[in-house]
């Protein structure tokens, strides 16, 4: 007769339920406490991470307001449909809407500075609606070039990458920063978004032979 695993036995008095060590109704050795194996993030999940502004770090409608556009690419060159990319940045004075900026919290109309776009419609692509960072204090005198800060999220990364995105109208400013001027000519390229027909585009390339410079943060 076959006993299906889902029924409770009636049991009238304690008993110890069996464990995981075959042949034995009870674990016998000493407890041993090994490294947890890792795993990889996935399928990837959006609890926790939905923004109510989604795409918009500048309200809708602004004016000098433009999108940046772009594809994250897997190793294969394949579009990751389920990625999710966060935006941070100055706003066009070059201030930031945050209390811990040592030089005070900016205030810039119409402007958030933040933005969270996942790459589902159309698969693989993430779009974000901004207005042009002005430039930073790079902590040595100098000025950064206007970028805009941005984090992926994705099945398959135990963390998010940290990228930068700079603009290819800028080469003045480029040619000044700390950060560009470290990096090689075809890696400064996965870094500058170039113009498109409304706004700028730069794909993401999370590895691969044309891998986006990440930074350890």
């Amino acid at each position: 007769m076959s006993t299906n695993p889902l029924d409770v036995p009636d049991v009238t008095v304690p008993y110890e339920p069996r464990s995981g060590q075959r042949g034995t109704g009870f674990l016998t050795e000493p407890l041993r406490l090994g490294t947890t194996p890792s795993a990889t993030v996935g399928p990837y999940l959006a609890i926790g991470l939905s923004w109510p502004d989604g795409p918009w770090a500048a309200a809708e409608g602004t004016e000098d307001g433009f999108w940046i556009r772009g594809r994250v690419l897997d190793g294969a060159g394949d579009v990751v449909p389920d990625a999710l990319v966060e935006t941070w940045q100055a706003d066009p004075d070059g201030g930031l809407a945050s209390p811990e900026d040592p030089r005070g919290q900016a205030s810039y109309p119409r402007f958030r500075g933040y933005a969270r776009s996942a790459t589902v419609d159309p698969p693989g692509e993430f779009g974000v609606f901004t207005l042009k960072p002005g430039r930073l204090p790079d902590g040595e005198g100098g000025l950064q070039a206007p970028h805009i800060d941005v984090s992926v999220f994705a099945r398959g990364l135990l963390d998010r990458v940290v990228t930068r995105i700079y603009f290819a109208d800028e080469a003045e400013a480029n040619a000044e920063d700390a950060v560009l001027r470290g990096l090689s000519e075809e890696q400064r390229r996965t870094l500058v978004a170039e113009p498109a027909g409304d706004g700028y585009r730069l794909d993401i390339h999370l590895q691969g032979d044309r891998e986006t410079v990440f930074f350890a943060v």
